[in-house]
């Protein structure tokens, strides 16, 4: 049995009369060690805390809850300073607030979301946006009686009459599609489990839809489904456990594409939107090491694709016949920039690049040849496509922010090349973006490579070496960071805490070799640039030792396994949330989640040679007696990416093996999945309580 909560140990204290009493310190509970044994490798692997991944098992309950008992003594004093935070980070939201309109078809569409509830609904008005509002899906009404609610994938039908949507109700990301009849509000019978993308096909009665597997939840099995008739078909199953299928649309909805992935390879298959029953066709087989994509426009296929192109090129191909013979330059392959997509419209395109680690927008007019790019001042920012589902249309909607500008929606004029505000997100409380500073700096990683940091910070900073800094690190799969903009970050900013994001290698910043250099064989390049960083700004007296403290979520939360684990001296306080820590036990185990598709980014264990190098960085196979910083784990009982055991043993097992007295702590949300509450007050209060975790480690407690 796990040790009980609330076991205390004692300690004297004596008053000026000489009396003494005994007052109590919380304990923090044991899991109970069963040995588990594992041979791989020829190597016998015991592993004390493979019980804790049977959540059937009254025990495991029973210790989750301890350590949620125990954080919460632990950190009761902060319960004050938690509660000023979350009224503060309150205070800086609209809390009535709608979005910024986006014409479909006939109609115009946005979210809108009322003070007090947790959820956005999602509306429309047809024609115009002053016409009557028609609620499509109240987020609030589904809820009701439910821990967590996710809403998945949305598609209206072409003629605006019936919605398709997608559901999660538990947090392990398991979506339900159900489909409403618009004209009438009621809910039509149609169901099916487990659906993880869809489309309309243009007839308005066919929806092809993707299911995951029940174990694995590798996407695999593409289903062509009339609305009514209660029998989905079964169009396409992919065998191949390296790859997940997707189905989308094009924008000119011309076509309906399925989209066949790998981590290394990528497949297309298509079919003309207007003849739904007809046979998917193959566009190009895939072939290792060739990722592409798939578009079209007036008669043409566009292919951003890899092929002699590591950074990508796009090429054309008329549809009559695709082949590779047939393919035409239409943007050529930079080493210096990375096309991450394309859009494509009647009478123009837009690409979205990536170079030294920031965004880059370009626009084509087909009809002049010439291409424009969008301006942007700020040393830092963020650019992202923000609703373009219209395909005639001469404006381009984006969002723009950084870490000082709040998210600022855009329309631009393709034909006139002007940029219109359209709306630009409330901070309330008085926010005023003149008082913060936001810098790209360079550290220089211990093989000579260059970091990109993103720094934000309020003005009158001293570097001095004295100031707290929050450094955030993630650093896989090829995702860069964004420099985005929080409201609730200003908590932080405001006390005098400067924050970094560490763009380090194993996200796409600096295009694909700063994937492929942080991957695989090469994964501890990410480790040795989070740490190059920190010791970088400490250096530069941004901070010190005993002021930095530093953050990351799932593949990031084994970047902070693994650093602290390298250099357990460098951090003082450590965040780390839904962590992969229990990687080799994880990677071994094929009949979980994610695990075989992702031997193209880890490795295959099953292979000496990646066996042993995983191994040397696993952050629960690696951990030894010795001291660590303060760390506060956060999961999610109901997590599918990262499952709740892993942070769970991690804890289980430093608890033996650490030498100090510093804080460790596990919370555990037990209704939620991988991005934690669902809500928007709850998930308001997550931060709050970990931000004043935060903050306190360095002195910052109001």
């Amino acid at each position: 049995m796990p040790r009980p909560f609330l076991r205390f140990g004692t300690f004297m204290a004596l008053f000026s009369g000489g009396l003494a009493i005994t007052e109590t310190v919380p304990q923090p509970p044991f899991a109970k060690r069963s040995e588990h044994r594992d041979v791989r490798h020829g190597e016998t692997v015991i592993d004390n805390y493979y019980w804790l991944r049977d959540k059937k098992n009254p025990e495991v309950i029973q210790y989750l809850e301890a350590e949620n008992a125990y954080t919460a003594e632990m950190s009761k004093h902060l319960k004050g300073f938690e509660d000023a935070l979350y009224k503060e980070m309150l205070g800086h939201i609209k809390q009535t607030d709608l979005s910024v309109p986006v014409r479909d078809g006939g109609y115009y569409y946005y979210s809108r979301t009322e003070e007090g509830k947790q959820y956005p609904i999602q509306c429309r008005r047809k024609g115009s946006v002053d016409a009557p509002e028609e609620i499509i899906l109240d987020l609030n009404e589904l809820a009701k009686g439910l821990k967590f609610l996710s809403l998945g994938a949305f598609h209206v039908s072409d003629d605006g009459n019936l919605l398709a949507y997608t559901a999660d109700t538990t947090g392990f990301r398991q979506y339900k599609f159900h489909v409403k009849d618009l004209r009438t509000g009621r809910l039509l019978s149609d169901t099916a489990e487990r659906v993880t993308s869809l489309t309309w096909a243009s007839d308005n009665k066919t929806v092809f839809f993707v299911t995951e597997d029940p174990v694995t939840k590798r996407s695999d099995l593409l289903f062509r489904y009339v609305v009514g008739s209660n029998h989905p078909e079964e169009v396409y199953n992919e065998k191949n456990e390296l790859y997940r299928i997707g189905v989308t649309r094009t924008r000119d909805r011309k076509f309906i594409f399925l989209e066949i992935g790998a981590t290394d390879s990528t497949e297309f298959r298509y079919l003309p939107a207007d003849q739904p029953d007809t046979t998917l066709k193959l566009f190009l087989a895939r072939e290792k090491d060739h990722k592409y994509d798939l578009d079209h426009r007036e008669g043409l296929f566009y292919i951003r694709t890899n092929k002699n192109a590591k950074n990508y090129r796009v090429v054309t191909a008329p549809v009559a016949d695709p082949s590779s013979a047939n393919w035409k330059e239409f943007l050529p392959h930079h080493k210096d920039v990375l096309i991450e997509d394309i859009a494509l419209f009647k009478n123009y395109a837009v690409t979205y690049e990536k170079s030294d680690a920031l965004n880059r927008v370009r626009v084509l007019n087909f009809k002049t040849g010439d291409w424009t790019t969008i301006p942007f001042s700020e040393p830092v920012y963020s650019v992202f496509p923000a609703g373009n589902p219209e395909y005639d249309t001469h404006l381009f909607r984006y969002s723009y922010q950084s870490l000082i500008t709040p998210s600022s929606i855009f329309d631009y004029d393709m034909s006139a090349h002007k940029a219109t505000l359209l709306k630009q997100q409330e901070v309330l409380g008085g926010y005023d973006p003149t008082q913060y500073v936001s810098e790209r700096l360079w550290a220089t990683a211990r093989d000579g490579v260059k970091i990109p940091l993103s720094v934000v910070y309020k003005k009158g900073l001293k570097r001095d070496g004295t100031a707290p800094l929050f450094l955030y690190g993630y650093g896989s799969y090829g995702i860069g960071m964004p420099a985005t903009f929080s409201s609730v970050r200003l908590s932080v900013l405001d006390r005098g805490m400067t924050y970094v994001i560490a763009h380090i290698r194993g996200g796409n910043e600096l295009g694909e070799v700063w994937h492929d250099d942080g991957m695989l064989m090469k994964k501890k390049n990410t480790f040795f640039d989070f740490i190059d960083s920190a010791e970088y700004l400490i250096k530069e007296k941004w901070t010190s030792k005993d002021r930095l403290v530093i953050e990351g979520g799932s593949a990031g939360g084994l970047l902070m396994g693994a650093v602290v684990n390298l250099r357990p001296d460098l951090f003082h306080a450590v965040h780390t949330a839904v962590p992969f820590v229990d990687v080799m036990n994880t990677m071994m185990d094929a009949s979980l989640p994610l695990t075989i598709g992702e031997y193209l980014e880890w490795g295959n264990p099953n292979e000496k040679a990646a066996y042993d190098y995983m191994k040397s960085y696993s952050p629960y196979d690696n951990l030894e007696s010795r001291a660590y910083p303060a760390i506060l784990v956060t999961t999610s009982i109901n997590d599918s990416q990262v499952m709740y055991w892993e942070p769970a043993k991690y804890v289980a097992r430093l608890r033996r093996v650490k030498k100090d007295s510093s804080p460790l702590l596990l919370k555990i949300n037990m209704g939620a999945g991988h991005g934690g509450s669902s809500g928007r007050y709850d998930k308001l209060h997550d931060t709050a309580f970990e931000y004043a975790w935060l903050m306190s480690q360095v002195g910052i407690t109001q």
